[in-house]
């Protein structure tokens, strides 16, 4: 008796550039979910091609303030504790140290302590004696105190890569070296094959994994790679005698003396030491030598310039400090190492928009290596990641973020950062100001302090409010806290409460999709019902397959065919992109167009007498749009407001955006109208309970998780749907009162329930209204009044849960 063999689909061809640590990792997880057509091209030497893998000293620290990067490095040390090369393990897990030297470092690195928590990580604070246990060699005199993490430790690169290699092979992909890639082949807009000096390789996906490389292989595809290499300094000692006899490579953690820009690993007997103290020194992609033409210029390899031994002079006597038995050593080597950099800090991920097929898995470090890949693969072969990559989706990036001259700059700027103390809310210094609302020149008038966010300048207050705040009650902050914080923050809150505020909306962006099928397409891709009447406006939700929170949007219907989207990032527009029909159109109106919220008890009263349209709330109800005059300006009015007041987002073209704003501040004066920032704007959201997505929900959570299960409406067909499961949620946003009036938290602090860390903080801020610091956190299901406790900068913070909303619930203030 015979039977019919099994059809399998046919393998899609996938060909991976560069075969550094990324892509060997994702050779390895594309071939154990069964996508084994895989062909790898390197255009060095195997096992060694000189990249950036080549001579990463492979120290894995996996505490980060984005939890993505803490997935992505529990996972890869996770995987290569698992993997060895001949009975040589791929990782030695030594553990890591951190110290600090000064009080901002000890502070900061109990700030890390809290990361660790939040995302899962053993480490703890250790004091001055318990660093010289760890680490006898140290000047314990100069030490405050370290952050300690016993699972760190030294992935060894080169190994891990050759284990993953042969792992791919066996399961069917094949790597190729000394084939240098010449060129990207394209037809309609989708990848078809690459080109190397040794022949084409057909492709329906590619990904460039080629490190430093990136642009290069970017520009053949004609997709910009927002990506700068720069090089860093890396030394190796002469042997110590401290250190004789040791035949381990390394037995004592891994360590980071951040205060002097320094790390540190021992190699047996000498210790390596890497510094990003010096100045940055950026490398031009294009101009990198071929392997062959590297051992040419008595380079050992493309990716190891010649050492610069003055920029290396001040880091030799902070490293004699803090270990004086370097005192009577010498550097016996070094080198400048080339690694990527974008502007962000972040790894660019995902596939092009422009070139369907062609994929980024760029600016990896060896820490992240494994997790990158094992997201990409996901990605690739299950249409999205398990986890949330938001942060390094490579759509991020507005226009305006994508210059060389804005990449280079932003890119040094971030090596120079690495080990400082940022702030969350500290924004780049340069180049300032990018991007600017109509309104700037007002702005500036009335003292505005701006924050940066997208390359747009946002006002967080206005100094001309300071009289406001005087005589306000406020608990007194710490200094940590009271960074790129006022005290007018309160003042403007209070008078969008109790008068009329103009805030700056503009940032947010805007998408207009229009033609025959866009009410069709745009109830298929969202949750909410949009099949109403022109002027109306929804909240609604776009949910991936999995029904995961890709983003919220307000979708307002001006027209039977044209609708005005407000959207969160470049992602959405990518996103509905990639789906919309032929007889839909989409585009991005944000940078023509501009934005003021006008929010209050008394807005009513500034915005009626511009116009002859009836603006009472039984002519303009919440949640409606109305295309009308305020003077001279045409505007489309939409009546939302995300501070729980009464009010309108006014939207006109930029060119007379400045004309509107005059207009209303004319209008407005004998009501006491104020301009007001985005700290008062965060602190009146929170108290309504208004998500922001991104920060407290993301396609890792539903929407019946994240507090935002009004918005489904199981009775229509949507993207996502038939994931969404009818059991109640495991765990919520949940909403949290400090108890203390005079406490504060700002966001990644870990929660405990009983004791016992149980989920993290997303937004906090200061309820002025309430007189309480807001937090939200991912928790448990628990009941309101369940007592739990925040750590912050090492201290546990009291908090209850909430029922919410936290301010007007019935929503009268609102709707009237």
């Amino acid at each position: 008796m015979s039977s019919t063999p099994e059809i399998r689909p046919r393998s899609p061809k996938v060909v991976v550039i560069g075969a550094g640590i990324v892509g060997c990792s994702l050779a390895d997880e594309l071939t154990a979910r069964g996508w084994t057509d895989v062909t790898v091209l390197e255009q060095g030497p195997l096992p060694a091609p000189g990249g950036s893998t080549s001579h990463a000293p492979g120290l894995v620290f996996r505490t980060s303030p984005s939890k993505t990067l803490a997935e992505f490095a529990k996972y890869t040390v996770e995987k290569f504790n698992a993997l060895e090369v001949d009975g040589v393990p791929c990782f030695q897990q030594v553990g890591g140290l951190e110290l600090a030297t000064t009080p901002e470092r000890l502070a900061d690195l109990h700030r890390r302590a809290g990361y660790a928590a939040a995302w899962g990580i053993r480490g703890e604070i250790v004091d001055a004696a318990r660093c010289k246990e760890l680490w006898p060699l140290l000047d314990e005199s100069v030490v405050l105190g370290g952050f300690h993490t016993p699972d760190d430790g030294l992935a060894r690169a080169l190994l891990a890569s050759r284990a993953q290699l042969e792992r791919a092979t066996a399961r069917g992909a094949r790597f190729l070296d000394r084939h240098t890639v010449t060129g990207i082949e394209q037809e309609n807009g989708r990848v078809t094959a690459v080109v190397t000096d040794r022949g084409t390789f057909p492709a329906d996906h590619v990904v460039s994994a080629a490190g430093f490389w990136g642009p290069v292989i970017g520009r053949m595809a004609g997709i910009d790679v927002p990506l700068q290499p720069l090089a860093h300094q890396y030394v190796k000692t002469k042997p110590l005698p401290e250190l004789a006899g040791h035949a381990a490579e390394a037995s004592r953690p891994i360590l980071r003396y951040q205060d002097r820009d320094l790390y540190f690993r021992e190699h047996t007997d000498r210790i390596g030491i890497g510094s990003y103290a010096h100045r940055p020194l950026p490398v031009d992609p294009f101009a990198v030598p071929a392997y062959e033409d590297a051992r040419a210029r008595d380079m050992e390899m493309p990716s190891s310039y010649p050492f610069t031994t003055e920029d290396w002079t001040p880091s030799w006597e902070d490293c004699r400090r803090l270990i004086p038995a370097l005192g009577a050593s010498e550097v016996e080597e070094g080198f400048n190492g080339v690694f990527s950099f974008t502007p962000d800090g972040m790894p660019v991920l995902g596939e092009s928009r422009r070139l369907r097929g062609f994929w980024l898995a760029e600016a990896v470090w060896v820490t992240h290596s494994a997790g990158v890949a094992r997201a990409v693969a996901e990605w690739m072969v299950d249409g999205r990641p398990a986890l949330d990559v938001h942060e390094c989706d490579l759509t991020r990036f507005e226009d305006a973020q994508r210059s060389p001259s804005y990449v280079r700059e932003r890119g040094c700027q971030q090596f120079a950062e690495v080990y400082d103390v940022l702030h969350p809310l500290q924004p780049m210094e340069q180049p300032r100001p990018l991007r600017v609302s109509p309104f700037y020149a007002r702005q500036q008038e009335l003292g505005a302090f701006f924050l940066e966010g997208g390359g747009w300048e946002r006002p967080h207050w206005y100094e001309a409010n300071a009289p406001l705040a005087e005589g306000m009650s406020l608990p007194e902050r710490d200094a940590w806290s009271a960074r790129y914080w006022s005290p007018i923050a309160a003042a403007e809150a209070r008078a969008t409460r109790e008068k009329v505020a103009l805030y700056d909306m503009t940032p947010l962006r805007r998408l207009e999709v229009t033609g025959p099928g866009a009410l069709d397409f745009l109830d298929r891709m969202t949750t909410n019902n949009l099949r109403k009447k022109p002027g109306a406006v929804t909240y609604s939700l776009l949910l991936d397959e999995r029904g995961g929170v890709r983003s919220d949007l307000t979708v307002a219907r001006l027209a039977p065919d044209r609708f005005q989207v407000g959207a969160n990032s470049p992602g959405d527009l990518d996103w509905l992109t990639r789906h919309a029909p032929a007889d839909v159109q989409i585009r991005d109106i944000t940078s023509g167009t501009c934005c003021i919220g006008v929010w209050g008890p008394l807005a009513r009263d500034l915005v009626q007498p511009l116009t002859r349209d009836d603006f009472s709330h039984e002519a303009f109800g919440y949640f409606r749009a109305k295309e009308t005059y305020l003077g001279h300006v045409p505007v489309t009015a939409l009546r939302l407001s995300y501070v729980g007041e009464l009010g309108w987002e006014l939207y006109t073209t930029a060119d007379l955006g400045l004309r509107l704003w005059d207009t209303l501040w004319e209008a407005g004066r004998d009501l006491g109208v104020i301009a007001a920032g985005r700290s008062a704007f965060n602190s009146l959201r929170l108290e309504k309970g208004y998500r922001a997505w991104g920060t407290d929900m993301t396609d890792e959570h539903d929407p019946f998780e994240a507090g935002v299960g009004f918005a489904v409406r199981r009775d229509k067909e949507f993207v996502g749907r038939s994931a969404l499961s009818d059991s109640p949620p495991t765990r919520r946003l949940t909403a949290l009162l400090l108890d203390d009036p005079a406490a504060v938290v700002l966001g990644k602090e870990p929660v405990s329930v009983d004791g016992v860390p149980s989920g993290y903080v997303t937004s906090a801020s200061y309820g002025y209204t309430l007189g309480r610091c807001i937090a939200y956190a991912w928790l448990p299901t628990l009941p309101t009044g369940t007592a739990v406790q925040i750590a912050y900068l090492g201290e546990k913070v009291a908090a209850t849960v909430a029922e919410e909303p936290l301010f007007d619930p019935k929503m009268t203030r609102i709707r009237r």
